[in-house]
């Protein structure tokens, strides 16, 4: 889904992916240095609130809020000349399976977000696949 900001000619996507795995098991892989790679690319680690985070694809960011088996948080530059966003993923227990909604907030009205769908769903499937 996709959203515009008027006022501030910015814009937001979200996606979101059921996992048949339970949330403890989602929340686990995600923690591994695989599930922060699935996450964030090669090279990215999580870490506490604001910690700083690069991967080698020049992608970085900082995160912002840490929340354990609920919430993750972090600003995202796709690279040193991308504006700053910010990428919430939040997971939730749906009857012993998982949901995964990831949020990214302050894109630009011209963002190419088809690419940048692709790019978390396929993210977020990179994880499903640790778990």
């Amino acid at each position: 889904m996709q959203t515009a900001d008027p006022a501030a000619d910015l814009t937001n996507l979200e996606v979101s992916l059921a996992v048949h795995k339970p949330l403890a098991d989602v929340w686990s892989a995600l923690m591994t240095p695989p599930g922060n790679e699935a996450l964030l690319g090669t090279g990215g680690r999580l870490g506490s609130k604001g910690d700083d985070w690069r991967a080698t694809d020049g992608s970085y960011g900082v995160t912002r809020s840490f929340h354990p088996m609920e919430q993750i948080r972090f600003s995202w530059h796709a690279d040193g000349e991308a504006p700053r966003t910010v990428v919430d993923l939040r997971l939730s227990d749906q009857d012993g399976h998982t949901r995964l909604d990831l949020a990214q907030d302050r894109l630009p009205v011209d963002a190419d977000l088809d690419a940048l769908s692709s790019h978390w769903e396929d993210a977020l499937t990179r994880l499903a696949d640790l778990a």
